[in-house]
């Protein structure tokens, strides 16, 4: 491809996990990673050669998320255990556990200044604590199914949240309320996550799509439908121009969003791929799923300097700074046609890892997992772009219209739920009363009976 200096290489995989990888960040400096995984540990790679790894074991059931804060100084992490730890990133690898949610928590985010953590849970609410204080502070509650992911915008103001509800809700941290929603009539959202400028939010769909959503004009800019599985997860690139997403069709893609296209299908693991994260440089990806390894990538398709592009974004983030259109925009149109191949990097050095070392799949505890939809030998077959612009029926409701119906509906909701607990009360009270009504005159009848 003329536009791509190279293309992306499997630098090596990670193994150590005794089941599927639900989670990886990169440390900021870029020289670790973290993965979380089904087997309930954590654990912290050195991504030199021959380097130690760390496993941190603290969780009694799934870690379902983990992420560096900004300075790597802690390492947060979620489970279905309903508890957060924070961890010293070291080889002791201390914690300290906190409790707030009723279910299990699904993911966890800290803000871009490393002063506040979002978490999102199956109890429905995304809760947010101040980490300097470490102490819970207040939670979010209209979601009204399991919260799958809640993410931070880069300049901390809002906050993005996908649930099972089929929403996709923007909030904002200052007043505590929720500003925008975006709703699905097909599936819902497992992932989401702002771009670096925080203007526009990915989503990963059960429903195998892809959605770019302008938050600024609550329009939805792009979809794509590139996965024959549900998407899990996606990662922008530090320069905004590209989004990787991993799939249960036991595929990695990489989408050119200036170009509205799909221009790599990364096949390296044996299959559901649960997790994908750049680097913050943008050099490097990693990707886990349910086959217990953790691959690490070398980006090299991105020909720009992504140290000036990170730096220019840094300052539209400015507080004071006035919205920015960012180059999420096509720069030119795009004729989305046939012809357009994509480049299929297949997974040769993984199978001759493989065979050098140990079975990829000999880990692998929860074959439960395993999407139907994904065959160990996945067929290569070329991908159309897909990319399209939405109809006038895709578009969202206006928000305050979204918003009124919403909160009547929701104020209908808690009505009901009252009235039906009040009636269960009531006629309780009415039982114990008949009860206490038979007692007194068994009483006096037993009374007059001994006068």
């Amino acid at each position: 491809m003329a536009s791509a200096p190279e293309d992306p290489v499997l630098e090596r995989y990670f193994k150590g996990h005794k089941a599927a990888i639900t989670s990886v960040d990169f440390s900021p400096n870029g020289k670790q990673l973290a993965t979380a995984s089904w087997d309930t540990f954590l654990m912290l790679w050195n991504c030199k050669p021959q380097a130690r790894a760390f496993r941190y074991v603290g969780h009694k059931d799934v870690v379902t998320s983990v992420q560096f804060s900004p300075l790597g100084n802690l390492l947060a992490s979620a489970s279905r255990d309903r508890t957060i730890r924070l961890w010293i990133p070291d080889k002791r690898g201390k914690s300290s556990e906190f409790k707030a949610h009723t279910a299990p928590v699904r993911s966890i985010d800290f803000s871009a200044d490393g002063q506040f953590l979002a978490t999102a849970s199956e109890d429905k609410s995304i809760k947010v604590w101040n980490m300097y204080r470490q102490r819970f502070l207040y939670s979010l509650y209209r979601h009204t199914h399991w919260v799958r992911c809640a993410k931070f915008s880069p300049d901390g103001r809002l906050i993005v949240s996908c649930s099972e509800d089929k929403t996709i809700k923007i909030w904002d941290t200052t007043n505590k309320q929720c500003v925008n929603n975006f709703s699905d009539s097909v599936g819902f959202a497992n992932f989401v996550a702002f771009n670096p400028t925080g203007t526009c939010i990915a989503s990963a769909g059960s429903d195998h799509t892809v959605k770019i959503w302008d938050i600024r004009v609550n329009k939805l800019l792009q979809h794509y439908q590139v996965h024959s599985g549900g998407v899990n997860c996606v990662s922008f690139h530090p320069s905004g121009n590209y989004l990787i997403t991993a799939s249960s069709d036991g595929t990695l893609k990489i989408l050119d969003l200036l170009e509205g296209r799909l221009i790599y299908t990364l096949q390296g693991h044996t299959g559901p791929v649960f997790t994908v994260s750049f680097s913050k440089g943008g050099d490097l990806f990693s990707s886990g799923g349910a086959d217990a390894q953790v691959l690490l990538w070398r980006t090299n398709f991105d020909g720009l300097n992504c140290k000036d592009i990170i730096k220019r974004n840094l300052k539209r983030l400015h507080f004071d700074s006035s919205p920015h259109l960012v180059d999420i925009y096509p720069r030119t149109p795009h004729p989305h046609e046939g012809k357009i191949e994509t480049v299929e990097i297949t997974d040769t050095t993984v199978r001759t890892l493989a065979d050098k070392g140990e079975e990829i799949n000999s880990y692998f505890l929860n074959p439960s997992l395993l999407s139907s939809e994904c065959s160990p030998t996945t067929s290569k077959k070329k991908t159309e772009d897909t990319s399209d612009f939405p109809s006038e029926s895709q578009r969202s409701i206006p928000l305050a219209v979204t918003d009124a119906l919403e909160h009547i509906m929701e104020q209908l909701s808690v009505l009901t739920q009252t009235v039906s607990i009040l009636e269960q009360r009531l006629t309780l009270t009415e039982d114990k009363l008949k009860d206490c009504l038979e007692n007194q005159h068994r009483l006096f009848t037993a009374i007059q009976q001994k006068s």
